[in-house]
């Protein structure tokens, strides 16, 4: 009998490069199919910025992990040291930065079949901003300046998903209007602070690290409008 992995992806509101607290990565490795992970960085979106992967490396060097990045702009392994490296992983850790230059990078690389096929094998994706954006068939992004709707991307999650819904001017009325509009289709609206975890691409668990922040489901209305349902949070504690 063949056993078919749990495909799983988190989306996040904060962690490394916003946080102090670690309590979303710490959240995210406990997700991992193993006790002590295989995690790499993929600071595409930032174009490899060096500072990012440091903070990075630093981070979670400190973890119960085994860390590494995968740089793209500077590559160093062929196509077949790539795939055994990306399907050696236990998470991928997307970071943020710009959700259409990530893309494009990914394609130009093969990278994007890469990570559908590590993420049919089990392996744990997950990213803040751009490195929630890409999993969705679509997303709200500033990747061309002015925010506005991006009806692209890796489709391993049904939808549509806008990162930083409480934190940035416009981001929720602008992600509204391109829902309502079917500009893109109904998704997921996350607040700095959340974390939400599907499996099979359902919803299987949404986290919080400050009690304010919210998930949310958005789906037009069928009168030009949207709806938005509140999911609940289970609030993230730090261990004393």
């Amino acid at each position: 009998m063949v056993v078919v992995p749990e495909r799983r992806l988190a989306l996040l509101g904060g962690g490394f490069s916003t946080d102090d607290d670690g309590l979303l990565d710490h959240w995210v490795l406990g997700h991992a199919r193993t006790s002590r992970p295989k995690v790499c960085f993929v600071p595409t979106a930032s174009g490899d910025a060096p500072a990012y992967v440091e903070k990075f490396l630093t981070a979670f060097q400190l973890r119960n992990c085994e860390p590494s990045v995968l740089p793209l702009f500077r590559r160093e392994l062929d196509d077949d040291a790539l795939r055994a490296f990306v399907l050696s992983q236990d998470v991928v850790y997307v970071g943020g930065g710009n959700t259409a230059n990530l893309l494009a990078v990914w394609r130009a690389h093969g990278v994007d079949q890469l990570l559908h096929e590590a993420y049919d094998r089990g392996v744990l994706m997950c990213g803040i901003s751009a490195g929630a954006n890409c999993w969705a068939e679509g997303s709200h992004t500033d990747s061309f300046g002015p925010l506005t709707f991006l009806p692209d991307g890796l489709g391993l999650l049904s939808g549509s998903v806008c990162p930083h819904y409480d934190s940035e001017p416009g981001r929720r009325s602008s992600y509204q209007a391109a829902v309502a509009t079917d500009s893109l289709p109904a998704g997921w609206a996350l607040e700095d602070g959340v974390g939400a975890l599907f499996t099979d691409g359902l919803l299987a668990d949404a986290v919080t690290r400050t009690p304010q922040a919210q998930l949310y489901q958005v789906v037009p209305d069928g009168n030009s409008g949207v709806r938005e349902q509140v999911l609940p949070c289970r609030l993230l504690i730090k261990e004393q």
